[in-house]
């Protein structure tokens, strides 16, 4: 029974030899085809990282870029290589097409996250290191990611919000601009003298070293209310020099009466 079983399998060779030549041709170019890919992915991804760098461009962008550029390749040299081992591209084509339709709809806010995220990191509304205060919550940016979006808080508490929420809201920047203007409030009494109040925070904003000195960069108002009068000093300053006079901002309420002295 045994060499009945040999023999007919040497025939089978023999018979599907030119068969079994090309399959393990097929097969090897296909190997070959995965491994040049991904050699291929790496370095061009790696290059386009490396030039967008030497460009100083942002990393978020850099490696963004770069990952989306690699994973392309790799989808074009997966098919290819399926291709040369016989299998057909076009239905394989169309069956990654519907089930990305199933996943797209069981994973709508994901994926809006996903294009949010991508909006960020083109348009660069913010950037790591920047300020911010979006979604109800304020923070420095460590990282624009495609889903979400962390931020650390004053307290030192990491915050992870979703990039749809960024993009559908209002983002509030604070460190984009070179200089901002900070208001500090200070309360005086109905005994005082107004006008000497509005002298002496005038001389004191003069000769302070923090707030810029050009024409209309700075003001003194006065703004009373039933309860009480208050001087609000407007001032503009580099953006080194906020977190020094931010302590003293205290936000005005929206029915105040301001009224300028001459």
């Amino acid at each position: 029974m045994e060499p009945e079983i040999i023999t007919e399998a040497q025939t089978w060779l023999t018979n599907n030899q030119g068969l079994i030549i090309e399959y393990a041709v097929n097969i090897a170019a296909a190997l070959i085809t995965l491994l040049v890919g991904y050699i291929a992915a790496n370095l061009l991804s790696g290059g386009v990282v490396k030039v967008m760098q030497t460009r100083k461009l942002d990393t978020t962008v850099t490696h963004f870029v770069g990952s989306i550029l690699k994973y392309t390749i790799l989808v074009f040299v997966v098919i290819a290589a399926l291709g040369r081992v016989g299998v057909q591209t076009a239905s394989f084509v169309a069956i990654i097409g519907a089930a990305g339709l199933a996943i797209g709809l069981a994973l709508q806010g994901s994926l809006s996250n996903f294009a949010a995220g991508f909006l960020l990191i083109i348009f660069r509304p913010i950037k790591a290191g920047e300020f911010i205060e979006v979604a109800g919550t304020n923070g420095v940016v460590q990282s624009v990611q495609l889903f979400t979006t962390t931020l650390t808080s004053g307290d030192n508490k990491m915050v992870v919000v979703p990039n749809s929420a960024i993009l559908n809201g209002t983002i509030v920047n604070y460190s984009r601009m070179d200089t901002r203007r900070v208001d500090m409030t200070f309360g005086i009494g109905y005994g005082s003298d107004l006008r000497k109040a509005k002298q002496i925070l005038e001389r004191l904003v003069s000769e302070e070293p923090r707030i810029l000195k050009e024409q209309a960069a700075w003001d003194v108002f006065i703004a009373w209310f039933p309860n009480k009068r208050v001087a609000v000093v407007g001032a503009w300053a580099d953006l080194g020099s906020i977190a020094t006079l931010d302590a003293l901002f205290a936000p005005c309420p929206d029915n105040a009466k301001w009224t300028p002295l001459a």
